[in-house]
């Protein structure tokens, strides 16, 4: 009798945790959130360059460039930011002879690079008519414009990841007549890479650039919620 009492006893307990069982429960699911903005930075870089068959000379006319350029550009010099234009390269290549006969002549080719960031793109054309003027030789593309504040906007796109992925997660779980609950495990998938989405570039000497574009910055994350 006492067998019997307990083996009603214990299966009754196994039948009401079964419900509290079933209950319980995971979900994975994935969240993605994204930040447009346009840059307000640039990175610049400009190469003057020349030669001569005497090194001297090639240095000398690289020199002549260099001070027309800190000239040119005095009254934006206190807005240019990390400025560099110390290095002088030198190096001698060889023209390309004519006749078999001929002697290969040797040319000395002077280079002195300018970089610097600015932080207000208004200045950009105005230091690109300067450049053009004086021939140095540059390059302007997506990669030369960023955020002053771009890991801020990292954060606000995974912050928007996490949202969703908990938004997700409680629509999930609304449909099981549940509640969402707290994180099991969360990972971030991936870097926050800016895409640029239209940009104008200036891709020779006599463009200017009209519009630098926009750019959206983009992070999702793989989470697990409990179930209540």
């Amino acid at each position: 009798m006492f067998y019997a009492l307990k083996r009603h006893f214990v299966t009754g307990l196994a039948a009401a945790l079964i419900p509290l069982a079933a209950q319980a429960g995971e979900v994975s699911l994935s969240g993605e959130g994204s930040v447009k903005y346009a840059p307000d930075s640039a990175r610049l870089q400009f190469t003057a360059s020349a030669e001569h068959n005497l090194p001297a000379k090639a240095s000398d006319k690289v020199n002549e460039l260099m001070g027309q350029w800190r000239d040119s550009i005095g009254e934006y010099r206190d807005q240019l930011n990390d400025y560099s234009d110390a290095d002088v390269n030198l190096y001698t290549r060889t023209l390309p002879v004519q006749e078999r006969d001929q002697e290969p002549r040797k040319m000395a080719v002077a280079s002195q690079t300018v970089s610097f960031t600015i932080d207000d793109l208004t200045l950009l054309n105005p230091l690109l008519e300067q450049a053009q003027k004086l021939g140095l030789d540059y390059h302007l593309g997506a990669g030369n414009f960023y955020h002053s504040d771009e890991q801020g906007l990292e954060k606000e796109a995974l912050a928007r990841a996490i949202a969703d992925a908990r938004s997700r997660c409680e629509f999930v779980a609304s449909q099981l007549d549940q509640s969402c609950g707290d994180v099991v495990n969360i990972s971030v998938n991936g870097g926050h890479r800016p895409v640029p989405m239209m940009m104008a570039e200036a891709k020779s000497r006599s463009d200017a650039v009209s519009s630098v574009g926009d750019r959206e910055l983009q992070a999702s994350v793989s989470a697990t919620f409990e179930l209540d």
